[in-house]
This record gives C-alpha cells, sequence and structure tokens, in this order.
C-alpha cells in the first residue's frame, strides 16, 4: 500500500456490559476482542487495529481495504462482540451483551445494536485522523463540534485564512425519524443547515464532503458520525447510542486544534441517566472516561493518529489529556451541579416527545384511567 490508494477506517462500538452498572468496560472484555482483531490482522483480514473504551462501550478502531460495509469487517466485529459478551456474562457484568439486539449475525452490523462510522479515504502523504468517542449521549451530539469545525470561522481559521478551505465544505444531514438525507453546501446554505441541525434529536450530521476543487475528491467524506438509534432498533428505552466519529485533519482541512477546539465549550447534549436528561458534554482522556456522578456527565474521548503509507494506525495520542481543556471539564462541572439541582424536571430531564421511548410510557399508562375531562 501507498500514499494514493484506498483504505477504509472503521470504528465500531457497542455496550456489552457496564463494570459496574454503566460506568466502565471489564479489562478482561478488552483483552478477549484483541485476541480476536489480533487474530484477523495475521490472517490478513484488516490491516492495523486498536481497542479503546469510552464508559461502558467497547471500540473496535480498525483499518484495512474491504470498503465500508464490508460483511467481513462488520462480522469480525460482531465475533468480537460476541466473544466479549460470553465473559460479560460469566462475570455477571450489567447489561451483558445489551447493544447485540439480533440472535445471528446477517451480514452487516447497522441495525443490529452496535454504533459504526466508516470511511474509505485515498492517503494522502500525511494522513492525520482523530477518532470520537462518546459516552451517554446521542448521535445530535455531534452536531454542534462537527459544524464549527467545517463551518464556523470563529472555531476554524482556516476558512477565512486558507485557499484551500475557503470555498466551505458539504453536509450530509439524516432526518433520522423519516430516514430521508439532504446535501447542504456552506457557507451558501448556513442557515438552512442550521435550521435543521439545531434540532439534534432528529436532524443529525451523518458527513461532511469536500467541494469541487479541493485537494481531495469531492465523493470522499472528511468526517463521518455513527447515526444508529437504539430506541429505534429495540422499540424501548435500551441505553443512548453513545456515538462515534473520524474526522481528518490539516491540508486544506481544519487543523488539529481547530477539530478539538469546538470541545473547549462543553455544550448541552441529550442522553446522561437512563438516556432521559440533558447535560454537558466533557472531554476527558481515556482514563477518566468513567462517568459516575448521575451516571455522567455524558464524555467524549478524542484519539489521535497518524496512518502509515501501508495503512497502520501509528498512535493513539490521547489528545484531551491535556491542561488546556481543564478550564471545559470544571466549567462542565459547574453545569453538572447547577442542571442536577433541577431533579425531575425539564429541562434536565428531557421533553416528552423524547421520551417515548424511555419507561416513563409505562408510568403514564397506569395513570390513564384516572385522567378525568375538564368542563
Amino acid at each position: 500500500m501507498a500514499i494514493g490508494e484506498k483504505i477504509t477506517i472503521s470504528v465500531i462500538k457497542a455496550d456489552i456490559g457496564g463494570w459496574p452498572g454503566h460506568s466502565r468496560v471489564h479489562p478482561q472484555l478488552i483483552e478477549r476482542a484483541e485476541e480476536v482483531l489480533s487474530r484477523a490482522r495475521e490472517e490478513g483480514a484488516i490491516i492495523d487495529f486498536y481497542v479503546a473504551q469510552a464508559g461502558d462501550d467497547l471500540q473496535l478502531i480498525m483499518t484495512h481495504r474491504r470498503g465500508v460495509d464490508s460483511e467481513d469487517i462488520h462480522g469480525l466485529a460482531w465475533t468480537a462482540f460476541e466473544e466479549a459478551t460470553k465473559i460479560a456474562k460469566k462475570l455477571g457484568l450489567y447489561g451483558a451483551g445489551q447493544d447485540l439486539l439480533k440472535d445471528a449475525f446477517s451480514g452487516n452490523v447497522r441495525g443490529m445494536g452496535p454504533g459504526v462510522a466508516e470511511m474509505e479515504i485515498t492517503l494522502r502523504k500525511s494522513e492525520p485522523v482523530v477518532t470520537f468517542h462518546m459516552d451517554k449521549t446521542e448521535p445530535g451530539a455531534f452536531n454542534l463540534p462537527i459544524f464549527r469545525m467545517f463551518a464556523d470561522p470563529f472555531n476554524t481559521a482556516g476558512l477565512v485564512i486558507d485557499p484551500k478551505m475557503h470555498a466551505g465544505f458539504r453536509f450530509e444531514v439524516w432526518d433520522i425519524l423519516k430516514h430521508k438525507r439532504v446535501i447542504l453546501n456552506t457557507p451558501e446554505e448556513l442557515y438552512d443547515l442550521l435550521a435543521l441541525i439545531g434540532a439534534k434529536s432528529r436532524y443529525v450530521i451523518k458527513r461532511v464532503f469536500p467541494k469541487d476543487g479541493h485537494p481531495i475528491s469531492s465523493d470522499e467524506p472528511v468526517a463521518v458520525v455513527s447515526t444508529e438509534k437504539l430506541f429505534e432498533i429495540a422499540g424501548e428505552y435500551v441505553g443512548k447510542d453513545d456515538p462515534v466519529a473520524i474526522v481528518r485533519a490539516q491540508s486544506g482541512l481544519p487543523a488539529l486544534g481547530e477539530v478539538l477546539e469546538p470541545f473547549a465549550f462543553p455544550h448541552l447534549v441529550s442522553g446522561w441517566m437512563r438516556g432521559s436528561h440533558n447535560g454537558p458534554i466533557m472531554p476527558v482522556p481515556m482514563h477518566q472516561a468513567n462517568p459516575t456522578r448521575f451516571d455522567g456527565p455524558p464524555r467524549v474521548v478524542a484519539l489521535g493518529w497518524q496512518i502509515s503509507p501501508e495503512g497502520k494506525l501509528v498512535g493513539p495520542v490521547d489528545l484531551f489529556d491535556d491542561p488546556a481543556f481543564d478550564y471545559a471539564r470544571q466549567k462542565a462541572l459547574e453545569i453538572t451541579e447547577y442542571i442536577r439541582r433541577h431533579g425531575p424536571f425539564e429541562p434536565h430531564r428531557l421533553p416528552l416527545e423524547e421520551m417515548e421511548y424511555t419507561t416513563l410510557p409505562g408510568v403514564l399508562k397506569k395513570l390513564e384511567e384516572r385522567f378525568e375531562d375538564i368542563d
């Protein structure tokens, strides 16, 4: 493999058992997943891999030549999750196998519980990539930071001063309720984009592409977000979606610092306790991605990589393991303290339309016959 050849980066995650509760991943689950992926690497099925954790989610990061939605790669991830689930059940971990919503693999893990972010790219001379891993929140939690990376000149100076970026980018936005998508161009359709993605529980940024004339082909994504909605798959509350994302950086794209800068502001996201509360997203190093206070607050981990010409993962660098993000963490704790004082009241608790797939409808059903007409 060499510069100019195609490579696929896949990030596939699942909650297959928390230790304890919804806090973190047990080391034995990570070890078993590493064993499965190590065999696959030796057999040539993948080029390289890394197994990470974010809260109670097991994260598989892989490079390979099989393209997105590969049955072989998704089947490999499913096998790793199944093998780790066996250990989770043996240890009695909480929610063992909860994200494996089907009994058997059917060719693709999309719609089966795990979250997936993948991109097939043409390797540049130097290929810096950041993988983001969130816990206790939903895919729309990426809307604000991805928008700021690729469309906000107050965040990304390159949009103003870099000729390669000055034309802007194209955003693929999904309506996750109606299962439709739209492509919007920035800066021309900036306000249209904001009109959608501000409603983050319904409209989510799925991919970002360069425009024609950019050094990177306009059909190659430069950012991609997982958009699986577990409540739609399971039909009831089984945990929030805990999304992942892949973002390319530098050389006509946001610089590494511009990719990370949005997380200096701990914006409010949905999820947290029982997937039913709003709270701040706190940027943390991986060893601090162990949510405990009210099962939170929500966390985000950023792992930095260089992809070698052979497709190897050079890294990771734990990018939020930096005192420059201490202020964001402190601010997140202040917001946590403030919003927790609301208890079961909105806006800490989600509005009713977003509580439809939690356990709240069961409470309401019990009271249904006691409601009377008001004269």
